[in-house]
């Protein structure tokens, strides 16, 4: 089948993300035709001016529409798209000039119906960013699979890099009204139809992330949240490493409860974590502030998500409400 692929791409409030983005396009390698559709998200901050600059350069195509979250965004767009495979992208990446020629050699050599691909920091990246890439990548922290593990039995593609064929798109419906959450939830989904999900190593994107400690923080918290909701919809797909941040968090707080009277074992175990962290980043990155700022950031990470799992799992479990009553502002309408 020959591929004719068609960028998704929503926006909301980020016109300076789409330039970037739209620039880095303007460099990819090969000769792979491709055309790219931006959804505007009902942002009020226009992106259109910025899209109107890349018509002589790319073959785009702009679009707004009412503000009705990403997931819905990106099914608008992939509607809308002439193609018959979608690569999903977030606003705030970067493409590497390779990357469309890595996923379609890919593809051609094993086709599949959707893909994931890793993200990375670019150089150009702030210290807080690069910190927080690592937490979200680092084999000490997330096992990488986020960040390009090779051997994973079921990848499950995220939506800041994923690649979904037509077929699988009109058999599924696309993405659901949840967010965050609406890319492991379309995967499984996926799945049930039969259809097959990979990683493709090669085609990583450099993914900006939060800028700041505190989106880093609510960004975080939204995940510990969905987690336990995805759990309900689809409980087959329960693992018990999903606990592991809030067995983390509490075991932290209890050491340093029982540092208070004189025990001082369990502590010293957390230290050695947190030393292998900051050795890790360091040989990573070479830099002392963001090995520093990288435990940090996983700090953050395991906090954030630990207790909003946590807490998202007994309200799911014992409230007897739905998800969306509990945690309406996950939901879009």
């Amino acid at each position: 089948m020959e591929l004719n692929f068609s960028f998704i791409i929503p926006v909301y409030n980020r016109p300076e993300e789409i330039k970037e983005l739209l620039s880095s396009m303007e460099s990819l390698s090969g000769r792979i035709p491709f055309e790219v559709v931006i959804v505007e998200d009902g942002s009020t901050i226009s992106s259109e001016e910025v899209v109107k600059t890349f018509q002589d350069k790319l073959n785009i195509s702009y679009y707004f529409k009412e503000n009705s979250g990403p997931g819905d965004s990106r099914n608008y767009g992939m509607r809308k798209a002439q193609g018959n495979y979608f690569v999903i992208l977030d606003s705030d990446c970067i493409l590497p000039p390779e990357y469309l020629e890595e996923a379609s050699k890919a593809l051609n050599e094993k086709y599949v119906d959707c893909y994931g691909g890793p993200d990375a920091a670019h150089e150009s990246f702030s210290d807080v960013q690069k910190a927080i890439n690592y937490s979200m990548t680092a084999i000490l922290t997330t096992g990488g699979i986020r960040g390009g593990k090779k051997a994973v039995n079921k990848f499950q593609p995220r939506s800041f890099n994923m690649g979904l064929s037509r077929k699988a798109f009109e058999s599924t419906g696309g993405f659901g009204k949840i967010h965050p959450g609406e890319d492991p939830d379309l995967t499984i989904r996926l799945w049930k139809n039969g259809f097959e999900t990979v990683l493709i190593e090669k085609a990583f994107v450099y993914h900006k992330r939060r800028i700041s400690w505190e989106k880093f923080y609510q960004q975080v918290t939204k995940f510990g949240l969905t987690r336990p909701i995805l759990n309900k919809w689809h409980p087959e797909t329960q693992k018990i490493t999903y606990w592991f941040p809030s067995l983390f968090t509490f075991g932290l707080l209890m050491s340093v409860a029982l540092r208070l009277v004189g025990i001082t074992v369990f502590l010293y175990f957390y230290f050695l974590y947190f030393l292998m962290i900051w050795i890790d980043a360091l040989l990573k990155y070479k830099n002392l502030k963001i090995a520093f700022m990288s435990v940090y950031a996983v700090l953050i990470q395991f906090f954030a998500y630990g207790f909003a799992f946590a807490k998202s799992t007994f309200l799911v479990t014992f409230s007897g409400k739905k998800p969306e009553e509990i945690f309406p502002k996950l939901f879009f309408s």
